[in-house]
């Protein structure tokens, strides 16, 4: 299991249009990717979910990824983060 805490400093937080690229992302892999804000969760694939958690800009997440290609996705995951949000 790989966890990856990132603090989103976007002014926008995670909205519409990267986060669809950030589901895309995620559905490359076969591990199980959840995101974590506060008392929610949600898998990362499911994008309605994923806008449902209304992450802002200085809220932190926390996202758990557990299989086989969880170096691999969490390096991408990590990556794409840092560079959009």
């Amino acid at each position: 299991m790989k966890e990856i805490l990132f603090t989103v400093t976007d002014p926008l937080g995670i909205h519409a249009r990267p986060a669809g690229i950030l589901v895309k992302e995620a559905k490359k892999f076969g591990s199980s990717i959840t995101v974590f804000k506060g008392d929610k969760s949600c898998d990362m694939r499911k994008l309605l979910a994923l806008m449902g958690l209304a992450v802002k800009q200085n809220d932190e997440i926390t996202v758990r990824i557990e299989g086989d290609d969880e170096e691999a996705c969490a390096a991408a995951i990590e990556k794409f983060l840092k560079e959009n949000f």
